[in-house]
Order: structure tokens, then C-alpha cells, then sequence
């Protein structure tokens, strides 16, 4: 039995539902490596036990999860040596040199775990609250269904705060439409804050009493209908032209800093302004033609 530090797992209906949250509420379920190593445990638990039908992905406190964690004490001691260091910063390409170690480690912890979670053998639904920022879109993108809280906002502000082109995993083509973001059209449902957990568990019950092979084949069904419109390839593309962007900030930045800086123009994630939902008129206005 896995002990987990950043996440919290739980079985609920006789083990047919797995519950995994996302727990660190005070960093607003920003994903250190710690977090995302113990969240693909997770994931292949609930995977790997016959008796689950259905896996929900939840974050604990006022956010679904606010992104990659850019800096916090645990997430610099995780990538230095030292007592705290993460294992996972030595292998799978951690002690190459420049952009092949970030792409390396890139590839196996933020981009290849969220396709693989996305492609995983049960159904999964993510339960949503509050502002999901860039990395957090990818934890939520993964799940087969979305149910989001009445002040649910969702942002990729990699682009404005970082200089850089969205997210290592760039569904957002697939997920927003490539010029209509405002309409997402990627949320299963929508409740109330208050009644966000049981509704969803609710949902999740509902699900849980199809045959699992019907389940699985619905998803699957889903799954290579878009992969053979172009998503599967689309994503390799995308991640390596996200390499691209980090090579010249670490080429051009004097520290080699792999993001945009004050210098380029590029605003301070942390002296950004807030994110702004889209207008209700712009959202209900037809399209013209």
C-alpha cells in the first residue's frame, strides 16, 4: 500500500469508484515533481485493481490546481542535490546537459505521463473548482469527463507570463477550437460549489453501473476517433516546438533562465494582472457567416 505525501487516494462503493485528490491546498495543488510521480502511482493503482469502475481526480481547497509549481521551497529542493532531492530529477535524462535534459525530463513527467493518464483503462471524470491555470488544463484535459463548479475559469497564461507557447501537452486546439476559446464546449457539467463533490460522485455512480467493457470501449471509441483527425500527431508536434521556445530563452536569457523575463517584455507571473472571463454577449453572440 502506497504512502503518498501530495495526494490523497480513496475507494469508495465497495472499491467501484477510486478517489484520488490532489493535496496541497496552501501551494494551490501546484504539481511539484513529488505530486505528479505520486499522482501516476495512483493512477496505475486505480488502473491495476479490477474492482474500480470508475477514477475521480479532485484538488483539494479554492483551485482544481494552479499549474507546474515554479519555485516553491519544496519544488527547488526537489531539483538541487541534497537530502530532499526528487529521485526522478537523476534518471530518464536528468543528468544530460541543456535542452536535452529539460526535454528529456519534460517528456516523461509533464507531457508522456498526461497522455498516458488520458488513455488510461477506466473512465475518468475531473472535478473542477475554481481558476485551473495552464498545467492544471493538462491534469484536467487527461480525464475522459470534466464537471466544473459554477466558478470554474480555466487559463493558459504560459503565453503572457512566460513567453511561451502553451503547455507541454497542447490539447488546446481540440479542447477550446482554435479561435472560439470562450466557447469551450468541454465541460460535462456544471453544479453549484457546495454541491460540486456529490454531484460528481453522484455522476460517477451513474457511470460505474455500465458494463465495464462497454465503458472502456466508449472511451476508446472516442479516443481513436480524434487521435485519427490528427490529435495524437498534433501533440508530438506541439512538444517539440515547446523545446524549441525554452531552447532560445535559455539561449538569449544571461542566466539561461528557459522562460521569457521582464527583459523581453514578458510580465512577471507574479505582478500579472488576473485572469479575465470571457464576456457573457461575446459568449451567446452568433457567429457571423
Amino acid at each position: 500500500m502506497a504512502t503518498y505525501r501530495y495526494i490523497k487516494y480513496e475507494t469508495l462503493d465497495d472499491g467501484e469508484i477510486a478517489r484520488i485528490t490532489l493535496d496541497r491546498p496552501r501551494s494551490r495543488n501546484a504539481q511539484n515533481r513529488g505530486l505528479l510521480v505520486e499522482l501516476g502511482d495512483a493512477f496505475g493503482r486505480a488502473e491495476a485493481d479490477d474492482t474500480v469502475r470508475v477514477v475521480i481526480l479532485n484538488g483539494a481547497g479554492p483551485l482544481f490546481s494552479s499549474g507546474h509549481d515554479m519555485g516553491s521551497r519544496e519544488s527547488v529542493e526537489e531539483r538541487q542535490p541534497g537530502p530532499n532531492q526528487h529521485p526522478s530529477v537523476t534518471i530518464n535524462g536528468g543528468t544530460r546537459l541543456g535542452a536535452e535534459a529539460r526535454m528529456l525530463q519534460e517528456w516523461h513527467y509533464f507531457f508522456e505521463n498526461t497522455r498516458r493518464w488520458r488513455n488510461l483503462r477506466k473512465i475518468t471524470i475531473a472535478q473542477v473548482q475554481g481558476t485551473v491555470y495552464a498545467a492544471g488544463l493538462m491534469l484536467m484535459w487527461a480525464c475522459d469527463l470534466i464537471v466544473a463548479a459554477e466558478d470554474a475559469l480555466f487559463a493558459d497564461v504560459v503565453g503572457t507570463r512566460l513567453g511561451m507557447c502553451g503547455v507541454e501537452y497542447f490539447a488546446h486546439p481540440w479542447e477550446f477550437g482554435p479561435r472560439e476559446a470562450y466557447r469551450l464546449g468541454m465541460v460535462s457539467k456544471v453544479f453549484s460549489l457546495d454541491e460540486l463533490a456529490d454531484q460528481t460522485l453522484a455522476f460517477a455512480r451513474r457511470i460505474a453501473k455500465t458494463p465495464t467493457l462497454a465503458a472502456l470501449l466508449i472511451k476508446e471509441s472516442v479516443n481513436q476517433s480524434v487521435d485519427n483527425m490528427g490529435f495524437y500527431n498534433a501533440l508530438n508536434a506541439c512538444f517539440s516546438l515547446h523545446q524549441v521556445n525554452h531552447a532560445h530563452w535559455a539561449e538569449i536569457n544571461e542566466d539561461h533562465y528557459p522562460v521569457g523575463t521582464a527583459k523581453y517584455g514578458v510580465v512577471p507571473w507574479n505582478e500579472a494582472p488576473p485572469v479575465q472571463a470571457a464576456r457573457k454577449d461575446a459568449v451567446e453572440a452568433p457567429s457571423a457567416g
